[in-house]
């Protein structure tokens, strides 16, 4: 697939109802090794900041978590390679939109001590958050850094 195709799905997944970080993580399964209901589930716990605690955003974590599927191994030392390129996915993240802390993200609309039910999936809801741009551009970053990695 080509960088666009992985953006259009990862929002399509989002706006079907799943969070930011199934969106992102399941639109890699095929790069990732592993089936997307699989993906769906790995990454289910990680939307609204995990958990609606609002703290990094869903998007960026999937990033980290499809770049550990790829990139990573099951050694003690995977981390020394898998942290910079964490790092370096999310930097170019918070350079598009500033933050990677989803109540920042969503300034005024969201705290961090919102309950853990996920609100309703209504035309609203995706008019007044970011949460669809931030699922297409995360997916959009790490595409590129899978194509300029040859992993893609």
């Amino acid at each position: 697939m080509q960088k666009e195709e992985y953006v259009r799905l990862a929002g399509e997944t989002f706006q079907q109802g799943y969070n930011c970080c199934q969106a992102v993580a399941a639109a890699f399964s095929d790069v990732a090794g592993l089936p997307r209901e699989e993906m769906l589930r790995l990454s289910c716990a990680f939307g609204g900041g995990f958990a609606r605690m609002r703290y990094v955003c869903g998007a960026v974590s999937a990033m980290g978590l499809v770049a550990g599927l790829v990139y990573g191994d099951d050694t003690p030392d995977c981390k020394k390679m898998l942290y910079p390129k964490t790092r370096e996915l999310s930097d170019a993240f918070k350079a598009k939109f500033g933050s990677i802390i989803c109540a920042e993200l969503l300034n005024g609309i969201v705290t961090h001590d919102d309950p853990p039910e996920p609100e309703a999936r209504t035309e609203g809801y995706y008019k007044r958050r970011t949460c669809l741009d931030c699922v297409r551009e995360a997916a959009g970053i790490l595409a590129e850094d899978l194509i300029r990695n040859e992993r893609l």
